[in-house]
C-alpha cells in the first residue's frame, strides 16, 4: 500500500529533482523536493507536522499560510480528482508527501503543498485488496519453470495431498519480486522470469481456466526466495525485537529479527486434534481416488474463484496450509515465549544466521507433528521432517 502511494503521487507530480544523488544517498523517500512519509506528530500551535520514513526518518515539515492542502483516494493517478482540505483535516497516521525544498540535512521542508491520503482509506484499500489476493489469489513453491512457453509450475500442501498448479503468464502480466531483507509486500521491485528458480516461493492473483482447474492465468505475480526455519525459543528481547532460537535439524543457534511489519501468528493447540492424520492427512498418503476428504480434515471451503483454500485445484477436498496459516490469530512478540517452537520465514539475507522475519508462527510443534511423515515403528517423532516437506510457504504476506 505505501508503495501504491509513493507511484501515484510521483506519477501525478512531475518534480525537477536536480539532485538524484540527494535521495540515493540516504532516505529514498527524501528527495530535493520532497518528503514522504506518515505523520507521527501534529503541532497546531507551531504549524508544522513531524513525519517519519519508511526507513525511520524523522522529517519536520513547516506549514504556512500559504501551504495549499489536497486529499487524494487511494488509487487515484491524478489529481484531477483530488479534494482541497485544511491543516485541521490532517490526523497522525495519514500518509503525507510534503513539497517544497528539502534542508541540507534532510530534516525539515518548508512545504508549498501536502499531498495527503488519510489513514482510514488507506486502511479500507489495504482490505479490499487482501480479500481480492484471498478470493482470486494462489500462493505456492516454484517446481519447473518453461521461459519459452511463460509457465510456472508450484506445488502446495492441503489436507488432501501436495498438488501441482501451473501459472500461465503474458506479455500483460505484471512481475514483482522481494528484494533481500524486504518483508514487505508492497516493498516487492519489478521482476523478471529470468530471475525465478525453484524453490523460490510464488503468489498469483488471477482466474483458473475453465477448460483445467490446474490451470491458472496470472494478471500479477509475487515471488521471492525466502529460507523457511524451525526452532526452540531461547531467549525473547522484546525492546530489542530479537528473538533466538536453535534450529530443529541441527540444533544451530539463529537470530530472527521482528519488525514492524512482521507477522506474529500463534497456532492452538486444539487445532491439531481436530485435525487428525488419517490416510488422506499430513504425513500420509492421498486417499485413494484422491477425492475422499481427509479423516478428520477440516471441511473444505466452498471454491470462490480460485481462491488459495477450500478444495484445492480441480475442486479436490482438502484444506490448504497456507491459507489455514494467514488465519490463525496475530500476537505480539510479548507472546513469545522461551521453549516455544517457532517456524519463521524470512527473505535470503546477507548473514545466514540473522533472519528478518516476514510470518512467524508459535505453537508450532503440533503443527510440524501433524506434517510430519509418520515414524517407523518404535522411532520417536521428528519435528524437523514436518518441516522439510510440509509445503510451507508462507513467506509472501498479502497487501
Amino acid at each position: 500500500m505505501r508503495t501504491f502511494f509513493f507511484a501515484a503521487a510521483i506519477g501525478l507530480i512531475t518534480l525537477a529533482l536536480t539532485s538524484a544523488a540527494f535521495a540515493q544517498a540516504g532516505d529514498p523517500n527524501i528527495a530535493a523536493k520532497h518528503a514522504i512519509g506518515e505523520i507521527k506528530s501534529i503541532d497546531a500551535a507551531a504549524k508544522q507536522l513531524i513525519i517519519k520514513t519508511d526507513a525511520g526518518s524523522e522529517v519536520t515539515v513547516a506549514l504556512s499560510d500559504k501551504t495549499t492542502y489536497k486529499k487524494l483516494a487511494p488509487g487515484e493517478q491524478s489529481l484531477t480528482n483530488a479534494t482541497d482540505v485544511t491543516f485541521a483535516d490532517l490526523a497522525q497516521g495519514d500518509r503525507v508527501m510534503a513539497r517544497g525544498t528539502v534542508s541540507e540535512d534532510r530534516k525539515s521542508v518548508p512545504a508549498m503543498q501536502i499531498i495527503v491520503m488519510t489513514k482510514g482509506d488507506l486502511a479500507k484499500k489495504a482490505e479490499a485488496e487482501r480479500i481480492e489476493w484471498r478470493r482470486r489469489g494462489i500462493l505456492g513453491v516454484i517446481t519447473a519453470l518453461k521461459p519459452e512457453a511463460k509457465e510456472i509450475t508450484i506445488s502446495n500442501r492441503t489436507m488432501a495431498g501436495t498438488q501441482s498448479v501451473v501459472i500461465a503468464l503474458n506479455d500483460k502480466t505484471e512481475m514483482k519480486r522481494y528484494a533481500p531483507d524486504s518483508i514487505k509486500f508492497g516493498d516487492a521491485k519489478p521482476g523478471e522470469f529470468s530471475e525465478l528458480k525453484v524453490g523460490d516461493q510464488l503468489r498469483a492473483l488471477g482466474e483458473r481456466a475453465p477448460e483445467d482447474p490446474l490451470h491458472f492465468k496470472a494478471e500479477r505475480v509475487v515471488t521471492g526466495s525466502f529460507r523457511t526455519v524451525g526452532g526452540v525459543v531461547t531467549a525473547v528481547d522484546p525492546a530489542t525485537g530479537e528473538i533466538k532460537i536453535n534450529d530443529l535439524e541441527k540444533k544451530h543457534p539463529f537470530t530472527i529479527v521482528v519488525k514492524q511489519d512482521t507477522v506474529l501468528r500463534k497456532f492452538p493447540a486444539e487445532f491439531g486434534m481436530g485435525m487428525g492424520r488419517g490416510p488422506g492427512g499430513p504425513g500420509g498418503a492421498p486417499p485413494a481416488g484422491g477425492g475422499q476428504q481427509a479423516q478428520g480434515a477440516a471441511p473444505a471451503r466452498p471454491q470462490g474463484g480460485g481462491g488459495p483454500g477450500g478444495g484445492g485445484p480441480g475442486g479436490r477436498p482438502g484444506f490448504n496450509i497456507n491459507d489455514m496459516l494467514e488465519r490463525l490469530p496475530t500476537i505480539s512478540i510479548a507472546d513469545v515465549k522461551v521453549g516455544d517452537t517457532i517456524i519463521v520465514s524470512s527473505t535470503q539475507g546477507v548473514d545466514p544466521t540473522r533472519l528478518t522475519a516476514i510470518s512467524l508462527v508459535t505453537g508450532a510443534d503440533t503443527l510440524l507433528t501433524m506434517l510430519a511423515p509418520r515414524p517407523a515403528a518404535g522411532q520417536a517423532p521428528n519435528p524437523a521432517a514436518g518441516l522439510g516437506g510440509s509445503g510451507i510457504s508462507f513467506g509472501i504476506g498479502l497487501p
